[in-house]
């Protein structure tokens, strides 16, 4: 082997200094270079890489134009799973590398173990933090069994490509890519340049043997992934799996797909046999319970591309220390604040004396600004102490002005709430134009300001 060098490596940037900062030069963050030493191939292991990468079937030999080249449909795998399908574009792509993030405990090696106990081809699992007890114990939980599904526990990158060309899987998950380590580096598992090292193995693997490699990967307390930036370079999808541990709701998201769109999202229930999928997660978020309270109100909105009916609850109250409150639950609290600071001014409607406190049902995440009109409606809902009728939901931007604004994907936002029963539906009066809204059963009400929705709701109860 050759000498190994001591450098510092920027988190963030992923650029190498000779020195530690506590300031990195390039990108200016602080407090993000680490100590790290690299191992230095010799010529013989130089000229070793040189060899498989001149091998590599995926490298042209010289360059062709682009018309000569011939593309056809990407081949996918089907699986079992229809939400992990749908996230991932219709199927797993042969020889791709898929990166799974998210908070610990969250289920990310619960639904990788699905995969591979729910599905009928070979699938090679790998885990570096679990003995296979441990794992057995919890595929018991799971109905499904997969007699193609092997199990290795290590964490040495030489032996798990070994035994993945001994065995040929279709499927090869790594549980995670933090516990890897490479004997080309010479740092402890975890460090920058082992995450990297280790990715770069797995990927040339992947695209030699055209086997689809799944990757767990940890988070920081910033919620990234961990480790170098260039990790979510190389890998084709990277999905990140977010949820409230307090809540049985879960939500796959593709923050990167180059075999399908970043828009979609799968949504599953977190029960005592593991993950459910959810098909139809309107019927989650909407009220429990057959009284109608005040305070809350049915926002209409778009996750990815699903249209998903939410229940917004507010609650005002007078303020009994000094300063009022502000809290939101699943909602962007500079948003909320701005809304308050519209009905104040546009509608004198005294919120800076009360302590507010906003809640999106179910501890799920919403960042599309259309269902700032039910934001409204349940804030005013709240503060009149007044209900609105059951059957009634909202979809409208607020603008600064006091005005709704106009949203997209309306035509989905109704189909939805079409199918789950509602009867009326306020929207933007700008956002009517080339919708046929006679082949609707429910009710659609445009209107253009806040005052409007207040006159409409409230102003004769």
């Amino acid at each position: 082997m050759g000498k190994a060098k001591t450098v510092f490596i920027c988190n963030n940037c992923d650029n190498h200094f000779s020195k530690w900062e506590g300031k990195c030069p390039q990108c200016g963050s602080w407090n993000t270079l680490e100590e790290t030493q690299i191992f230095k191939e010799n010529k013989q292991q130089s000229a070793r890489s040189a060899i498989i990468q001149n091998e590599d079937k995926f490298v042209p030999n010289k360059a062709i134009l682009i018309n000569d080249v011939q593309s056809g449909k990407t081949s996918r795998v089907p699986i079992f799973d229809p939400e992990l399908s749908r996230v991932l574009g219709g199927g797993i792509v042969p020889g791709s590398v898929i990166l799974v993030g998210g908070q610990p405990g969250i289920g990310k090696s619960t639904l990788l173990l699905q995969l591979a106990l729910q599905n009928n081809f070979k699938i090679f699992y790998v885990s570096g933090e679990e003995s296979e007890e441990q794992i057995k114990l919890r595929a018991n939980r799971i109905t499904q069994g997969n007699a193609d599904c092997y199990l290795f526990t290590n964490v040495s990158t030489d032996k798990i490509l070994s035994e993945a060309k001994r065995i040929k899987p279709a499927v090869m998950i790594i549980d995670s890519i933090q516990t890897l380590t490479s004997p080309l580096v010479d740092s402890i598992p975890g460090t920058i340049s082992q995450i990297r090292e280790c990715a770069y193995e797995l990927q040339r693997f992947a695209k030699e043997s055209g086997i689809t490699v799944f990757i767990i990967g940890h988070i920081t307390k910033d919620g990234n992934i961990a480790g170098p930036k260039i990790l979510e370079h190389i890998v084709d999808t990277v999905l990140q799996f977010e949820g409230d541990q307090n809540h049985m709701f879960r939500v796959l998201r593709t923050t990167k797909n180059r075999f399908g769109s970043t828009d979609e999202i799968g949504i599953y229930e977190m029960i005592t046999s593991g993950l459910r999928p959810v098909s139809n997660p309107s019927e989650l978020f909407l009220r429990q319970g057959d009284s109608v309270l005040s305070g809350s109100a049915i926002a209409a909105t778009v996750e990815g591309l699903r249209p998903l009916l939410i229940e917004v609850q507010a609650l005002v109250s007078t303020a009994i220390y000094g300063t009022p409150q502000r809290s939101a639950t699943g909602y962007d609290l500079r948003r909320m604040s701005m809304l308050l600071a519209v009905l104040e001014k546009r509608c004198g409607f005294a919120f800076g004396h009360n302590d507010v406190f906003l809640n999106l049902a179910g501890g799920i995440k919403i960042n599309d600004p259309s269902i700032d009109l039910s934001i409204v409606a349940a804030l005013i809902s709240s503060l009149e102490d007044s209900t609105i009728e059951d059957g009634i939901c909202f979809c409208g931007e607020v603008g600064l002005s006091g005005e709704i604004r106009s949203v997209n994907r309306l035509e989905q936002r109704i189909q939805e709430a079409d199918r789950m029963g509602f009867k009326e539906m306020y929207i933007s009066k700008f956002n009517t134009k080339g919708i046929n809204f006679e082949r609707y059963k429910i009710n659609i009400t445009p209107i253009g300001k806040v005052e409007e929705l207040y006159e409409l709701l409230f102003a004769n109860v």
